[in-house]
């Protein structure tokens, strides 16, 4: 009988069992499956972080070309007040529409969960229903109804024989476009907070209706706790979505010429620098820092929801 026979044949103890297992080959296989995506992970994702990264250590002059600057884009960022105005914009759009957002999006599934409303198939489809149609479509729309010259702001106007209604003026830009991301993703929202709903145990609702809990005890004692993760979820999402505000000024920029300039938010601020004023190493150095705020913003209340979550 062969030695790997007489090995196999009889009971192993757990230092030879972990000396046979550090013997053998490694096995590549898992790597067909996942190298494809790793391979446009690379490509797609890390490639370009480097790549800005790189660019942004230069600056391109018209005498001498392009020379290695060290951090001198960073330090000319953080002395910008064009940068630091863009963030305050964005961050101002993040503490009070996110709350608000995410608050409707929750009563919502809280509603749609309780089984207290007729045709709840349609309510949850005509909340949704905004986030289903393209973005761009979306905002012309708005642009539409908040335009000055025409429109529904500018038809009330016409009936009240002043302008009183003026969505793009500087007092209330921010509310408009706070609005438009509200309608916009309420419905994205509702659905994680009501996907966690569902996944609460039938027992637990059983035993609550034991023990006399009714209503709001049992939102309260249930359904609000397991919402913990999504929210966390949510909330992360939502942070990200809020420092890449772009497409909504971008797009209602003509419309709002005067309020929504080249700098009202980071990421404007760098397409512009970029594609506008050609200026691709102080571009890249706005997304950097962007990119770190926004992970660093992120990791934290990520980290403070879970461990909430686990106690």
């Amino acid at each position: 009988m062969s030695t790997n026979t007489t090995v196999a044949s009889r009971p192993l103890g757990d230092t030879e069992t972990l000396t046979q297992i550090r013997k053998q080959k490694p096995d590549w296989r898992g790597w067909v499956f996942t190298g494809p995506f790793a391979i446009v992970f690379l490509l797609v994702f890390i490639t370009p972080l480097i790549y800005a990264a790189y660019l942004s250590f230069f600056q391109t002059r018209l005498v001498g070309g392009t020379v290695f600057v060290g951090f001198d884009n960073y330090v000319a960022l953080f002395q910008d007040p064009a940068f630091w105005q863009g963030f305050q914009r964005v961050l101002l759009l993040l503490l009070i529409q996110v709350p608000i957002m995410l608050g409707l999006s929750m009563i919502a599934a809280l509603a749609i969960d309780s089984a207290r409303l007729y045709m709840t198939g349609v309510f949850r489809i005509v909340i949704f229903l905004p986030y289903a149609i393209p973005g761009v479509v979306a905002i012309l729309m708005w642009g539409f109804l908040y335009s000055n010259n025409f429109g529904l702001a500018a038809t009330i106007n016409d009936w009240l024989g002043s302008n009183v209604v003026l969505p793009f003026s500087p007092q209330w830009i921010m509310v408009s476009l706070g609005n438009i991301v509200t309608w916009q993703f309420v419905g994205y929202n509702m659905l994680i907070f009501y996907s966690a709903l569902k996944t609460i145990p039938v027992d637990l609702y059983e035993a609550a209706e034991i023990d006399g809990a009714r209503g709001w005890q049992v939102t309260r004692a249930i359904k609000l706790p397991a919402l913990r993760g999504s929210i966390v979820i949510a909330t992360v999402f939502s942070i990200i979505g809020s420092f890449q505000h772009f497409t909504e000024p971008s797009i209602l920029q003509p419309l709002a010429q005067g309020t929504i300039t080249s700098s009202f938010t980071p990421n404007l601020y760098a397409y512009t620098l970029a594609f506008q004023g050609r200026q691709f190493n102080y571009s890249a150095t706005v997304a950097i820092v962007m990119g770190i705020i926004t992970a660093i913003i992120a990791y934290v209340v990520q980290l403070r929801g879970t461990r909430k979550e686990d106690r």
